[in-house]
């Protein structure tokens, strides 16, 4: 299942949530008319999306697009460009539906691509399990295993709240394993019928 064209979006991703940082810190607090507030999801419908690309920090900005940079890269080429980018806007649409059912405050914004983000790592997790990557930057483990790791993470997190997302990473992950597994279920139909 591996895609012959060479990563294109990741790097447009990417560009786009840094011009997103730089747009934010020019133009505060206007800025969060763009951010993902539960109370206010039918006055900013836009919000869904935009808010992928707000950042609180630069460490923020800097973490969600260090694990774009590798995972995405590894993604488009292994799914091609399209499904690339219905992987990541649907599981950063998600990830935000999941902060919306999860927010212990609806006047609390959400901003960040991790849901989006999370949504890659289930597609690659799904995809290619036993793909050895280093969590924490020291830990060696395979892909499926991380994932795993994340996933309770968040779990635990939801029950003790932190001003982390929980619930985006979650519905993003959720998001992502779904979509891996519809493309395994294709590609084994696509061999068997070869």
């Amino acid at each position: 299942m591996t895609s012959s064209h060479k990563p294109k979006w990741t790097f447009i991703l990417i560009a786009t949530a840094v011009l997103g940082f730089v747009i934010q810190q020019a133009t505060s607090p206007f800025w969060l008319y763009g951010a993902f507030f539960p109370a206010y999801i039918f006055q900013f419908p836009w919000s869904f999306i935009t808010a992928i690309f707000l950042h609180s920090d630069f460490t923020h900005l800097f973490f969600n697009m260090f694990a774009l940079f590798f995972f995405g890269i590894q993604l488009e080429k292994m799914i091609g460009r399209r499904r690339f980018l219905f992987i990541f806007f649907s599981s950063g649409i998600i990830g935000n539906i999941g902060y919306l059912l999860s927010a212990s405050n609806p006047f609390t914004p959400a901003i960040g691509a991790s849901g989006a983000v999370y949504g890659v790592m289930g597609t690659l997790a799904t995809l290619a399990p036993f793909m050895l990557i280093f969590v924490f930057g020291m830990l060696p483990l395979p892909m499926i295993l991380a994932a795993a790791l994340w996933i309770i993470i968040d779990i635990a997190g939801l029950f003790a709240p932190s001003g982390i997302a929980n619930g985006a990473h979650l519905g993003g992950m959720g998001v992502g394993i779904i979509f891996g597994l519809y493309l395994r279920l294709k590609y084994k139909k696509t061999q068997s019928s070869s």
